[in-house]
């Protein structure tokens, strides 16, 4: 009886760690499609990231609001008293964090930063082109869910922007704030994408 006591207790110490040290999904497992839509993705996040700097040019003109502008704590209070919501976290894949978690963080980026986009073209012009480009980036991303079968769960973040836009200041100050997260958020689904989705190294004689 003792053995058995002792053997039940080994068990539920090692039962955790058991569970810990469950492989992740390896990017080597990932399927073609879901590769090449995640290639297509990386080349249109080159694009946008491009173009959100000749946009913030062309449409945030108030003094003082530049891309890099490091005096950011007097805006991010009044950015968070217009309601414009943060960017999701996308965290390295682990146990708590799954691959479903983190397609799903990526699609909720694309249509909150979408949506803001959305708002502020009833403001301002110039921003058409930025939008279209996230919604062909949401299709990338949707393809790769598809492709991996995986289960997306609800992380868009509501907000009611539109009916507290009521003076040019603040259209440029949430113009400026939206663009600088969504600049934020397509490095980190960049860098997200790269894990996933590594580019295989090229064969010699294949060039």
């Amino acid at each position: 009886r003792a053995t058995l006591v002792v053997s039940a207790m080994l068990l539920c110490l090692l039962l955790p760690a058991l569970v810990q040290s469950a492989p992740l999904p390896s990017p080597s497992d990932a399927s073609p499609a879901f590769r090449e839509a995640a290639e297509r993705a990386k080349l249109l996040l080159e694009k946008i990231l491009r173009d959100v700097a000749t946009v913030h040019t062309a449409t945030v003109t108030a003094e003082g609001l530049t891309l890099d502008s490091s005096q950011t704590s007097g805006l991010h209070m009044m950015s968070l008293s217009l309601g414009i919501p943060p960017a999701p976290v996308l965290k390295p894949l682990s146990q708590r964090f799954t691959l479903d978690m983190l397609v799903s963080r990526m699609l909720a980026g694309c249509r909150q930063y979408q949506g803001l986009l959305g708002v502020l073209s009833d403001k301002l012009s110039g921003l058409t082109e930025l939008n279209a480009d996230l919604g062909e980036l949401l299709t990338h991303i949707a393809t790769m869910r598809e492709a991996a079968e995986l289960t997306e769960t609800d992380e868009t973040a509501s907000s009611d922007l539109a009916s507290r836009l009521h003076g040019d200041y603040e259209v440029q100050v949430t113009a400026h704030m939206t663009l600088v997260q969504l600049r934020s958020f397509c490095h980190d689904l960049m860098r997200s994408l790269r894990t996933v989705a590594p580019q295989r190294p090229q064969a010699a004689g294949t060039r």
